[in-house]
């Protein structure tokens, strides 16, 4: 984002802080929309300077990852028992013939 900013001011557009702060929100996907909620209700997205936003979002970024490697490793910790079934039954031809050997 920064990067596609900086081009545009060398192309002599540029964004004030306030609209570059409402942007970042509404690219992000529906997953991050309770955060985003969080942060609108919280703070004021017109004094929010640039830097804090992206700080709150890479912070929740990190949160989430380390929440998913946690459970990745209590899944592979967890230890799964099968058991394997088999049946038994002899049919009235299979014991007529050892009978039939013995």
């Amino acid at each position: 984002f920064t990067n596609i900013t900086n081009s545009l001011q060398d192309l002599d557009k540029t964004y004030s802080n306030s609209e570059m702060v409402r942007k970042i929100p509404r690219c992000l996907p529906r997953a991050w929309m309770p955060k985003v909620t969080a942060i609108e209700e919280a703070k004021d997205l017109n004094a929010l300077p640039l830097e804090d936003l992206l700080g709150s979002l890479m912070t929740h970024e990190l949160s989430i990852l380390k929440r998913d490697d946690v459970e990745e490793k209590e899944k592979r910790n967890k230890k799964v028992v099968a058991l394997k079934s088999s049946t038994n039954e002899e049919s009235e031809d299979d014991s007529d013939e050892e009978l039939a050997l013995i």
